[in-house]
């Protein structure tokens, strides 16, 4: 799942929503830099086109970089010590000229009261602007002098404040970023300031239709569970917020029971762990347990049309899926990959309907997969990306289709994870909703395990039931051949 950036200079950013969402998510930050995390997904994917399927030529030399890229024991790269409760995971990137820190605050949504939404975002994008020991315009000259970037990110399962600096500039780059994140000054100006520019942000949404869609489909999808509280608040929410309850908020997250500490770079373990425990080691240790997230639960399929006078219909329908701990995820994100490209394939190409058809496969606690579309013809459109999931349920996937879709995936894979902050955030997201952060490093060897019966099977096990909101025309919506297929 990703993290929804707040770093200052990418206000206007989305994330993704799609399998490739936390890849790009981690990607952009590290222009910042932040993290998502994904990795982490989040609210409001944007739907981009599908992959076609790799060549020949995108085998070999995936086969060239997997050799180039992997480590012989990639867990021994990564130290992992206990701090009095605060769990810190540092992994050594010799020779890597940059350093990429992150603070995580578990529990996402689960952490606020609804009346309080959008808290911890706004929280963490304030702490930043301003702190005890480092004003407003002495930080930010600090930050630009060095290079060093301060951002943070939110989803539903967590947070995070990110730092990005150079080796050479890290210790004054730390201090910064330890004062940033213990001792905000949380300013009335400051507050005012980035809570306008949050609210402005979030009365948008309903102006642009893909923004919309995701917000119809979150009040659809999260029905009575705990992500139905957006991690980015409601306008109304957000501008009640002031100086008070971020200072509150904020003393009642600082506890070592409830944050991971991640850095990546070609740093020494035991001199952090002498910098970790001389800032964040003093913080309470606290007793902070989440529990065990409520999985979704669609009995039925279901559509939702809401009215709005646009060119084209838009379309989104989210199944239930795995989430990152479950051994299905494996099969789950190739099944994903090849709907993704057999969705683009005949809706878009064969028959043009719409231009970015697009299949997903979101990295939350509780997670969704899905479909997207934008078409004049929503109904053809729909028939024909059902009869794809139909097709994946009953026919058998060709060998040659199953190990190529693989190897594609790899190389992505590979790719998305040279940067510092990708692997930080690859670390943090399967520490926090993924088993433990080694399953990081299992991720591939089970991915090349997959089977073409374990693909058919998590097709018919989850690609069912799906729940789809519509904007536009309900006129041109026949709503029964929406919820009549699938497995529904």
């Amino acid at each position: 799942m990703q993290l929804r950036q707040t770093d200052k200079s990418m206000r206007s950013t989305r994330t993704e929503g799609d399998e490739l969402g936390t890849e790009r998510l981690l990607n952009s930050l590290m222009r910042i830099w932040v993290l998502g995390l994904a990795l982490l997904v989040s609210l409001t994917p944007t739907v981009v086109a599908a992959q076609t399927l790799p060549t020949a030529q995108d085998t070999a030399k995936a086969t060239v970089a997997e050799r180039a890229v992997t480590p012989l024991d990639p867990v021994s790269l990564v130290t992992e010590f206990d701090l009095n409760g605060l769990k810190v995971l540092v992994k050594h990137r010799a020779g890597t000229q940059t350093v990429v820190a992150g603070l995580f605050i578990k529990g996402g949504v689960r952490n606020i009261p609804p009346d309080k939404g959008g808290v911890e975002n706004l929280m963490l994008d304030t702490a930043s602007e301003a702190t005890v020991s480092f004003p407003r315009q002495r930080l930010r000259m600090e930050l630009s002098r060095m290079g060093t970037t301060i951002g943070s990110g939110v989803n539903f399962d967590y947070s995070g404040l990110t730092m990005a600096s150079t080796r050479a500039n890290f210790d004054r780059s730390w201090e910064i970023f330890t004062d940033v994140a213990l001792r905000p000054s949380f300013s009335p100006d400051d507050v005012e300031r980035v809570r306008n520019r949050i609210v402005a942000s979030l009365r948008d949404d309903a102006d642009t239709p893909d923004s919309y869609l995701q917000l119809l489909q979150a009040r659809v999808a999260y029905a009575g569970h705990p992500y139905l509280n957006d991690p980015r608040g409601t306008a109304e929410s957000v501008a009640r917020l002031t100086s008070a309850d971020l200072r509150q908020y904020h003393k009642q997250v600082m506890e070592k029971s409830r944050l991971l500490l991640v850095v990546v770079g070609d740093l020494d373990p035991q001199m952090l762990r002498t910098r970790i425990a001389a800032s964040f080691g003093k913080l309470p240790r606290g007793d902070y347990h989440p529990g065990p997230l409520p999985e979704l639960s669609f009995s039925a399929p279901s559509v939702q049309v809401t009215e709005r006078a646009l060119p084209t219909n838009y379309v989104q329908g989210v199944f239930t899926a795995p989430n990152l701990a479950a051994p299905d995820i494996y099969a789950m994100r190739v099944a994903s990959t090849i709907l993704q490209n057999r969705v683009f394939v005949e809706v878009r190409h064969k028959r043009n309907l719409s231009y970015a058809p697009d299949a997903f496969l979101w990295s939350q606690g509780a997670n969704v997969g899905g479909i997207y579309v934008t078409s004049v013809d929503a109904n053809q459109s729909v028939r024909v990306m059902l009869d794809e999931i139909i097709r994946r349920q009953r026919e058998p996937l060709p060998r040659e289709e199953l190990e190529s879709t693989v190897q594609h995936f790899l190389t992505r894979h590979y790719l998305g994870q040279e940067t510092n902050a990708a692997q930080a955030g690859e670390l943090a997201q399967y520490e926090i909703i993924g088993g433990g952060w080694r399953n990081a490093f299992v991720f591939l060897p089970r991915l090349r395990a997959v089977t073409a019966e374990d693909v058919q099977r998590v097709a018919q096990k989850y690609m069912r039931n799906i729940r789809f909101v519509v904007l536009g025309d309900p006129k041109s919506v026949d709503t029964k051949l929406f919820t009549g297929q699938a497995g529904g």
